[in-house]
């Protein structure tokens, strides 16, 4: 948040007294405004040795706003018979400050000959506004703040993304960031500018450009330096030996750059602390490498992170690595649209931010499809891990995938007969389970067998994905909830237990 605007309340000070507190109370109580603004009083001020009208026209000057309450008094008169509240008025007006005006009633005949003579000059240079009580003063007073919140571009009528950076320029945009984006949209998704395309008329033909400024989206993608603006579009990566978080952190990244290089970052940290397998070269000249969690499903969760996450939040962007799972965590929610079991489902792609999202697409990382994390949950079931995990958290997004039972961080092993595509051999837990499910077994007899106690987590964990490879399934399919459901081998289960048992375990 930057730094509040100040607002002078004016007004002869032994009349409206209990109104300018009013104001104040208001300003500083509203959830909102609150946020914008604070108000200063005369009556606020510490005893000191300095002249009171010094004192006035000095605020008048520091003020972001200068608001009047005229009443019936004028006030007392100096020399050249001008009371405090027209110098302050006259002020204002010299400095160019924004004035809102609010006079008390609407009988001129009962005030002050010379505060009818203020009244007529304000009114001459701006519109002025009449309040009978105080509620009417504080509703008029809040409407024109938030109008002046709104013109003045605090608050914003377009998207986050979509809005103009602050003090940002054209300069701060990487040319050579853009022409590379460029040639790898052209090259992906056939995108009609190439890399030669002057910066304005590419920025222009993404929609990031707001009445000429670099938009955030702009700087989060293309910028210099992008956590010069955006201090929180910083990546936090973390590796924990153990499954929980502790001090000291055995290795603590903190990565900048646009969001392209934080998703590359990111998914380097991880893949250079997993567990990985390299093949021989018999079939290429580049010799395959299967890593513990899939390369793929890594990639998308970190991208989901830094597409999807709220660019508004002072929270960044967390990937944490701990010996039995990795936890991707970015803040923001779920669009009302979606749950999380929408996610484990067909479902709508509906970006957070479309005009960071619509590059990430045209470099082909992401797709438009809403299926994301449905791509997730077929790669780990592939791999023979338990499916993804998605879940809100005090205004935080986790996506966990879990890591296979067993492995060493950054072991990696050479394995002759690998291919790429080769799927995992599954956990002895999982092949218990789908011998006790031969002939149908409850989820707590399942659950006796792997030695787990959390419904939720085996349920989603262990049973969804061997469900998933279609080789168990419910017996009561159309009431997934019921106190009678069983689970049972399919006969592609059946069918994969006799051949493991005859010819030895090649995964599911």
């Amino acid at each position: 948040m930057s730094v509040k605007q100040r607002i002078f309340i004016s007004s002869v000070q032994k009349e409206l007294a209990q109104e300018r507190q009013a104001v104040k109370d208001f300003i500083h109580a509203d959830p909102l405004l609150s946020r914008f603004f604070e108000v200063f009083l005369f009556e606020d001020l510490p005893a000191a040795d300095l002249r009171a009208d010094e004192v006035y026209l000095s605020e008048v000057d520091r003020c972001t706003l200068y608001l009047a309450l005229f009443g019936n008094d004028y006030g007392f008169e100096d020399a050249q018979g001008i009371s405090p509240t027209e110098h302050e008025f006259d002020r204002a007006t010299v400095l160019g400050k924004p004035r809102l005006i609010y006079v008390r009633g609407g009988d001129d005949g009962a005030r002050h000959p010379k505060m009818r003579s203020l009244v007529r000059k304000a009114g001459d240079q701006l519109i002025r506004r009449r309040f009978g009580d105080t509620p009417e003063l504080i509703a008029a007073i809040h409407a024109s703040l938030v109008e002046h919140l709104a013109r003045t571009g605090a608050l914003r009528t377009s998207p986050f993304d979509a809005t103009a950076c602050a003090d940002a320029t054209l300069a701060d945009i990487s040319q050579d960031k853009l022409s590379l984006f460029l040639a790898r949209a052209q090259s992906n998704r056939g995108y009609a500018l190439d890399p030669a395309t002057p910066m304005h008329s590419a920025l222009t033909h993404l929609n990031l450009l707001d009445a000429g400024q670099p938009s955030h989206a702009a700087i989060l993608l293309f910028g210099q330096a992008p956590q010069r603006f955006l201090p929180s579009s910083e990546l936090k990566c973390m590796h924990f030996h153990g499954t929980g978080v502790s001090k000291p952190i055995p290795s603590y990244q903190i990565y900048k750059g646009t969001v392209f290089e934080l998703v590359d970052q990111a998914l380097d940290f991880v893949l250079s602390k997993i567990a990985r397998a390299v093949g021989t070269r018999a079939a290429g000249a580049q010799a395959p490498v299967e890593y513990e969690l899939p390369r793929e499903a890594v990639a998308e969760a970190i991208v989901n992170a830094v597409a999807h996450r709220d660019y508004t939040s002072n929270a960044s962007v967390q990937v944490m690595l701990f010996a039995d799972r990795l936890e991707i965590w970015n803040p923001g929610e779920l669009p009302p649209q979606l749950t999380v079991d929408n996610l484990r489902r067909p479902h709508a792609s509906i970006p957070r931010s479309p005009r960071i999202a619509e590059p990430l697409f045209l470099a082909r990382y992401i797709e438009k499809a809403g299926t994301g994390t449905l791509d997730m949950i077929s790669q780990c079931a592939k791999a023979g891990l338990p499916a993804p995990e998605f879940r809100q958290d005090g205004g935080q997004f986790i996506q966990t995938l879990w890591r296979p039972k067993g492995t060493t961080d950054g072991a990696e092993v050479a394995t002759a007969g690998t291919k790429p595509g080769t799927k995992l051999a599954p956990s002895r837990h999982q092949v218990e389970i789908l011998a006790k499910a031969s002939t149908g077994a409850a989820l707590t007899d399942l659950m006796a067998v792997a030695k787990r106690t959390d419904r939720t987590k085996f349920r989603h964990q262990v049973i969804q994905p061997l469900m998933e490879q279609g080789l168990l399934e419910m017996t009561l399919p159309d009431k997934p909830t019921s106190s009678q459901q069983k689970y049972r081998l399919t006969e592609q289960g059946a069918a994969w237990l006799t051949n493991r048992a005859t010819k030895g375990s090649k995964g599911p």
